[in-house]
């Protein structure tokens, strides 16, 4: 009999994924039945096995994550920062940051860049609305940005309801710094490929650099359901567990 599509229930941190796979059931390639019992519980294990883990750098600055409402307010939809609680560290001249919309909104939110040693910001631009729900991204080379090694940078979004009270802003944002690659990442990226690129970059304590690297393979296989379980994964090591709540319904919605 061949095997029909299955699919394993995983437990992540309280929340759970339905991880689909075909053929867990009939005869094997060596004409051997199958034992669809054991054969389910290491694939769960395989696939929790390679959920990324995000070691955080030893001498990280607290004060990263601020801001964001975590339920929304009125008709004002949930907006969170990426980011962890402390300075996000990346090795990219040009890297990426990213937040998350819960719900369409046509408000403009406005983008802005600073560091300590400036005192007007360093960008500051506007995404116009309407913009749909989900994980937005923000990509410093299309604005001609590159962040100098060692030098801490902050970052906002702020959804601007109206522009003549800003106080009224909803602002969410992250801390950011470029450091100088471990010894040996190189080598260890080009002998695991890009499907294990974000678990290399976790644990070497750098944020943004395995977000993006997720994010990057989410974009070309969005319905990929151990792809965005990775990516729960992540956020829920630096408490952005609402997030993922939000994050997986929608996807599922879709």
């Amino acid at each position: 009999m061949r095997g029909a599509t299955m699919a394993a229930w995983i437990i992540l941190g309280g929340l759970t994924f339905v991880i689909p796979w075909a053929s867990v059931a009939g005869d094997d390639q060596s004409g051997q039945p199958r034992r669809p019992g054991v054969e389910s519980q290491n694939q769960r294990l395989a696939v929790a096995a390679d959920m990324p883990e995000y070691i955080p750098p030893v001498r990280s600055a607290p004060g990263g994550r601020v801001g964001g409402s975590t339920r929304g307010a009125g008709m004002m939809p949930i907006l969170s920062a990426l980011a962890p609680d402390h300075t996000g560290l990346t090795v990219q001249e040009q890297p990426s940051v990213y937040w998350y919309l819960a719900g369409a909104t046509s408000y403009p939110v406005e983008f802005t860049l600073i560091d300590d040693r400036s005192i007007q910001p360093l960008l500051e631009t506007r995404i116009r609305g309407p913009i749909q729900p989900g994980v937005q991204r923000v990509r410093m080379a299309d604005y001609g940005m590159r962040l100098s090694p060692g030098v801490p940078y902050r970052w906002s979004v702020a959804l601007v309801v109206d522009p003549d009270s800003r106080s009224r802003d909803n602002i969410a944002g992250g801390a950011i710094e470029r450091i100088a690659p471990p010894a040996e990442l190189r080598t260890k990226l080009a002998r695991a490929g890009k499907a294990q690129a974000a678990n290399i970059y976790a644990e070497a304590g750098l944020w943004y650099d395995a977000l993006s690297a997720i994010s990057d393979l989410l974009d070309a296989a969005p319905n990929d359901p151990v792809l965005r379980q990775k990516r729960a994964s992540l956020l829920e090591q630096v408490g952005l567990r609402d997030i993922v709540e939000h994050d997986i319904r929608r996807s599922r919605a879709q």
